[in-house]
This record gives structure tokens, C-alpha cells and sequence, in this order.
């Protein structure tokens, strides 16, 4: 029976502990479905080799996050064996092997059950949050939904060129937000580096610009060429984000317009 119980409190643990690497990645800006999935995948011992992998290991953080989750998933592993082993082998007969496989999947089923209530969940995701708050200088946010990004809006890096259309023109100049873009940061050739951008900042070729906006305007942005075709394009993309803003407007005004209360007749 102290097999038995011990191989739920290690699962239990393993399900706090992946929560809590999930809850780190997403304070480094990790989408919280990729947070889920990767911390699930190295604490499993699974491995899947995708580039969310690749962004993961190549940044300091978030790989010190990971090689902590490994030890807990290997050590919680070897528990697991031997808590298993142990329950089994002292069992008087079959009668009682297969009450003792009833309780640890019982147990097991009955931890999962509780922990993927989102009211418990919520409190556990609280808590870990406060206490990751208190003792560590990670700021938990999860900047891809924070920021909406999704199929329509997305934060990229683009390189600019020679002959590009943002080459050599102030911000002012390119009226960008008027496409549904916003300039967030440069980073100049020499390594200077401009957060927040005024209008007055020039964009020069090396430069790299991080913008945030629609991602079929991002796309165009960087293949767009300077010249009367590039102009083109660049009314068009405000036409269309005309388009969008109009739709907006509409669906904010129907929703603060009350609606009429039929009366009976």
C-alpha cells in the first residue's frame, strides 16, 4: 500500500512540476499552449524536435527551465519504476495484485481528474504564479495572447535591404499605421538598438525593424519594393485596413446600440 501511495504523490508532483515549467516558459514569453505541450514532451522523456524546440533551447532561460524539468521527469521516472515494482512484488496473490493495480489506477485517474478541473486549476495556476513572483524576477506574462497574436496578427523582424521600400525613410514618411502597423524597435547595423521608435526616426538599409500588424501587410512589407509600385501597394494596404477599421467601428456601434424591446400586442 506504501507503494501504491507513493507512486501517486510522484505523479502528482510530475503534474506540478510540468504546470510549473509551463507557468516559467510562459514568463519568457512563451505561447501557453506551446508552454503546455513542450514542458509535457521533455518531462515525459517524449522529445519532439520542432523549431518551438529549437527557440527554446537557443535561449538561456528557457533552457535552464527545461534541463530542471528533466532531472524531475528522470528521477520521478526511476521512482515510478520502483514504487511499481515494489507494490507487485509484495502482493499475497493475483486477487490482491489486481486490487492494488485498481488503486494505483485509481488513484492516478483521480489526481488527473481533479487537477484538469479549471476551478483547481485556476487555484494551482495562481498559486504558482504568486510564489514565482516572490521568488524569482520573472515577469510572468503571456505576450502571445497578450498581444492577440494569431492567424491575422503576428510581431516579426524583417531585414531591410538596399531598394527596399522602407530604405531611407523616416516613419513619418511611410505612415505605417495607417496600414494596421506598428513600428515596436530597430536594430541599427552597428548594434544600436531603438526601442519605440518616433516618428522622426529614420530607417536605413542593414537596419532590422520589428513591427507588429497583420500578417499578410508584414509579408507584403517585406517584399515590397521601393518605386511607384511600392507607393501602389502601400495604398492599397491602408485602403484595406480602411476596410477593417469601418467593420469595426460598425460591430462596436451595433453593440452599444440597445436593442427594442418589442411590445406585445
Amino acid at each position: 500500500m506504501i507503494a501504491a501511495v507513493s507512486l501517486i504523490v510522484v505523479v502528482l508532483i510530475g503534474v506540478i512540476a510540468g504546470r510549473i515549467a509551463s507557468l516559467a516558459l510562459i514568463a519568457t514569453g512563451v505561447p501557453a499552449e506551446v508552454a503546455k505541450f513542450q514542458a509535457r514532451s521533455v518531462l515525459t522523456g517524449v522529445g519532439f524536435t520542432t523549431t518551438e524546440s529549437d527557440t527554446l533551447m537557443n535561449h538561456p532561460v528557457r533552457r535552464r527551465i527545461l534541463l530542471s524539468l528533466m532531472l524531475v521527469g528522470n528521477a520521478g521516472l526511476v521512482t515510478l519504476v520502483g514504487s511499481i515494482m515494489l507494490s507487485f512484488a509484495s502482493a499475497g496473490g493475483a486477487g490482491d495484485i489486481f486490487g492494488r493495480m485498481g488503486i494505483i489506477l485509481g488513484g492516478v485517474a483521480l489526481v488527473l481528474w481533479v487537477l484538469r478541473r479549471r476551478r483547481v486549476e485556476a487555484m494551482v495556476t495562481s498559486g504558482l504564479t504568486r510564489v514565482l513572483n516572490r521568488f524569482s524576477d520573472l515577469e510572468l506574462r503571456d505576450y502571445h495572447h497578450l498581444m492577440r497574436l494569431s492567424a491575422d496578427y503576428s510581431v516579426t523582424e524583417l531585414a531591410v535591404q538596399r531598394g527596399d521600400w522602407l530604405t531611407d525613410r523616416t516613419l513619418i514618411e511611410l505612415d505605417l499605421p495607417h496600414e494596421g502597423v506598428l513600428v515596436l524597435a530597430i536594430l541599427r547595423a552597428d548594434g544600436d538598438f531603438v526601442g519605440a521608435p518616433r516618428g522622426d526616426t529614420r530607417i536605413h538599409a542593414d537596419d532590422t525593424v520589428y513591427l507588429y500588424g497583420r500578417a499578410s501587410v508584414l509579408d507584403d512589407l517585406d517584399h515590397r519594393a521601393s518605386g511607384e509600385a511600392g507607393e501602389q501597394a502601400h495604398q492599397q494596404a491602408i485602403a484595406e485596413q480602411q476596410v477593417i477599421d469601418r467593420a469595426l467601428r460598425a460591430r462596436l456601434r451595433d453593440a452599444m446600440t440597445p436593442r427594442r424591446r418589442k411590445g406585445r400586442k
